[in-house]
């Protein structure tokens, strides 16, 4: 053990160890009462049995560091110095509240502690982690990150995911793994065929060891040399505590999978009674004492209450605060410069990857194969000698892995460039971008924001068959907390890459894959782009025609072919999926009476049905005929290129809709 790792106990060490055990084992005695008296609500998981792990390892810590909990987070919160009041209060789930209410007991979020919230995703919190640390890596800060998850979580990639990352980049983070033998009713020898849990991650080279959950000297001690070897090191440390909880999964839980006496065999050996003990017999505390530090958590714990049910509900009219960032103005448009240069879509994402990048150290990429490889769509190609490989990140082929290490370095104030191979891989990583990037500002009450850009290719049209080609954009704009981007031309691929990394929140980047060899002439000087309006592509008066990405083009070439046989079509170009711009598409529809939307998701419950359910809600008085929708076959995309083309929109299909909206089909 190094020096600064030594442990003394004395008196007073060993009155803050046990003091805070007895504060989180009466507090949550508390909230259980409380949950009975239906003032707590939802699912409401206690730490009983469990305390020796968080006033262990989290006083080892500095305040700099970074703490990641999960949805049994209450002790390691109260530990972090997170005020017991705005503890309670948010079990309340009051305005003063540690996540403004807003959270509950399973996202307890405090930034003034670094305390990274709670996370009811099990394994969900261990890419978040994984991403901090990688902040704290590129940025030399020297912190640590401590990340706490039950055994459960083993089971999930995320968590395989993570110690590959961990171990690959010399991430600093401490992982903690509460092991209490039940992930909600399932044993661990039920549901994993090798039980003994820092073996798995010494399998990926993390230096690891099993220590008593139930012992708090033992687990200070061990976490005290941990966080030594990682600041010496820099390299990630696994320790897995062997611990026990006394109470139910949550407060639903019937424990009909053990029985009682195993339950009393446990508590025989509880970190309270055991540390108390052995504190009284070695002379270091009395029994006054023991009831001193009992009088001072019943009085907190009083005023926690008094504080909680004396706080105020959020209004009603703040119940669209904090699903996004403050709305930053507009980008002013560059001056032209009078200069034309030729380049393709692709290269003029290139240029806005690297320019971001010259403009801004914080910004990196990371993806699969976007380095030594130049990107699966060359986009990337020879950006790796020019920025090195601590910003052009090859990372492996772990989507939610490394999608939820860019969340984390997010949130950790880097500015990174997920890239997701193509849009079908994206559903790997999409409980990340769900459940953490688009939930983080909201759950944790507007403390933590996630400037994140992830990119990815989407669309048919290169026979690459059903699990590469489906366009599920759309999906993505379901999504309260994300914003939601489809670059057509080349002054928005080149400009929305711009602004969207100034942005507060995640923006996800769809780019159509045939686009990407499409060329035209741009401004030298072409820069940011307002990511907030659709865009007026062709003026007309006599139709609309709606659509976005991939089909921009297309229905360009529709209305020229409309112009022919005397139609006049304005063709509105979305850009922004989310949030949509009703204001370009209602004045536009106001005028011509007559729209048509073309969108390369499918029929049912395509963006194009939103779109057409928003006409009907706010110009329905202005139409003279039925909106119509162009779409994609309800069929997975076909391998052979006739079955593909026939599949999805195609000019032909827009002439016949615009033609039937002005009554000429």
């Amino acid at each position: 053990m190094t020096e600064a790792a030594k442990l003394r106990l004395d008196r007073a060490h060993g009155m803050r160890r046990l003091g805070d055990m007895i504060r989180i084992r009466m507090f949550e005695d508390k909230c259980a009462e409380l949950y009975t008296q239906e003032r707590i609500r939802g699912f409401l998981h206690l730490y009983d049995g469990e305390e020796a792990i968080a006033a262990g390892v989290i006083p080892t810590l500095g305040a700099e560091d970074r703490v990641v909990a999960t949805y049994r987070e209450h002790g390691h919160a109260l530990v972090r110095g997170v005020p017991m009041t705005r503890v309670m209060a948010e079990m309340f789930g009051k305005a003063h509240g540690c996540s403004g209410g807003r959270g509950g007991s399973m996202h307890l979020f405090d930034a003034e502690t670094n305390f990274y919230g709670g996370n009811a995703i099990v394994g969900g919190g261990l890419p978040l982690a994984a991403g901090l640390a990688l902040a704290d890596r590129m940025q030399a800060t020297g912190r640590v990150t401590a990340c706490f998850f039950g055994e459960g979580a083993v089971a999930e990639g995320e968590f395989h995911e993570t110690m590959n990352l961990a171990a690959l980049w010399s991430l600093p983070v401490l992982f903690v793994c509460e092991n209490n033998g039940y992930a909600m009713g399932s044993a661990l020898a039920r549901t994993e065929a090798v039980t003994d849990i820092h073996a798995k991650a010494a399998g990926y080279g993390i230096a690891a060891r099993q220590v008593d959950g139930m012992d708090v000297v033992a687990v200070e001690a061990a976490a005290r040399e941990a966080v030594a070897q990682i600041r010496e090191t820099g390299r990630p440390m696994f320790l897995e505590f062997l611990t026990y909880r006394f109470r139910a999964h949550s407060m639903f839980d019937a424990q009909l999978y053990r029985d009682k006496a195993e339950v009393e065999a446990w508590r025989a050996k509880g970190p309270i009674l055991r540390f108390r003990d052995w504190l009284l017999q070695s002379g270091l505390l009395h029994d006054e004492d023991v009831a001193a530090l009992e009088r001072q958590a019943e009085a907190e714990i009083a005023e926690a209450v008094a504080f909680a049910k004396a706080a105020p509900w959020e209004p009603v009219e703040d119940l669209h605060e904090h699903v996004l960032g403050p709305a930053a103005p507009p980008p002013a448009p560059p001056a032209p410069s009078g200069e034309r240069v030729e380049i393709t879509y692709r290269e003029a994402v290139r240029a806005a990857i690297s320019d971001a990048m010259t403009r801004d150290s914080r910004v990196f990429l990371m993806g699969e194969d976007v380095g030594a490889y130049g990107g699966c769509y060359a986009v990337s190609k020879g950006l790796l000698e020019t920025f090195g490989a601590e910003r052009i990140r090859d990372t492996p082929l772990s989507e939610s892995g490394f999608t939820g290490a860019g969340i984390g370095a997010a949130a950790a104030g880097m500015r990174p460039i997920v890239e997701l191979m193509t849009v079908n891989f994206s559903l790997l990583a999409l409980d990340q971008i769900l459940n953490t990037a688009a939930t983080l500002r909201h759950m944790s009450g507007g403390q933590f924001g996630v400037p994140l850009v992830i990119r990815m290719a989407t669309g048919a049209g290169k026979q690459l068959a059903a699990q590469h080609s489906h366009s599920l954009e759309g999906w993505y704009a379901h999504i309260p907390g994300l914003k939601v981007l489809t670059p057509a031309t080349l002054e928005d691929a080149r400009g929305m890459l711009w602004t969207a990394l100034e942005d507060p929140d995640p923006v996800l980047i769809f780019e159509n894959v045939m686009l990407y060899n499409r060329a035209g002439e741009i401004d030298a000087a072409a820069g940011p782009v307002d990511i907030a309006r659709a865009a007026v592509r062709r003026a007309g008066s006599e139709v609309t025609l709606i659509t976005y990405g991939g089909s921009l083009f297309k229905t360009l070439d529709a209305a020229e072919a409309l112009a022919v046989e005397g139609i006049d079509a304005e063709v509105i170009d979305l850009r922004v999926l989310r949030p949509l711009d009703d204001a370009t598409i209602m004045e536009s529809v106001a005028r011509t009476r007559r729209a048509v939307i073309v969108d390369e998701g499918w029929r049912s419950g395509a963006l194009a049905a939103e779109v057409s359910a928003r006409i009907m809600e706010q110009a329905f008085w202005s139409l003279d005929a039925p909106v119509g929708r162009v779409c994609s076959a309800e069929v997975p995309i076909p391998y052979p290129h006739h079955l593909e083309q026939a599949a999805i929109p195609q000019t032909p299909a827009i002439v016949a809709a615009a033609k039937a909206a002005v009554g000429r089909g």
